[in-house]
């Protein structure tokens, strides 16, 4: 069973080093063979080149991301409510997402679902 503490600093670190710009960081938080599916819906990426490329390209648009409410770790899941806040097309933006990490025994990341759709973005046309 991973350890919830570390769960939680990983859920910390993910924002610390989207705040930093740092894909790198994030990608280092995940399995070699983990996946990411964001939003919930779009096609898998899967294994740490396409999650750094995942990230890279949504740390482009300048997006940073804010902890709305506390981590809650039950069992092997980390989830977490977070707005992600960006400036595009000459104006504030906002999108409201839950993530879900699931985490192995070494405390990695093995797999990333994002919740969130147009009833969570605000300030888009």
């Amino acid at each position: 069973m991973p350890d919830p503490v570390r769960m939680e600093a990983a859920v910390h670190e993910y924002v610390a080093a989207f705040e930093a710009g740092d894909a790198a960081r994030v990608a280092a938080l995940y399995a070699d063979d983990a996946t990411v599916e964001d939003p919930v819906g779009t096609p898998l990426k899967q294994g740490k080149a396409a999650i750094l490329d995942f990230y890279a390209g949504s740390m482009a648009t300048g997006a940073k991301l804010k902890l709305e409410g506390p981590v809650r770790i039950v069992e092997d899941y980390a989830v977490f409510p977070f707005s992600v806040n960006l400036h595009w097309e000459g104006s504030d933006k906002r999108i409201d997402v839950i993530d879900i990490f699931r985490f192995d025994e070494a405390n990695l990341v093995v797999a990333m679902r994002a919740f969130w759709g147009p009833s969570n973005m605000h300030g888009f046309a």
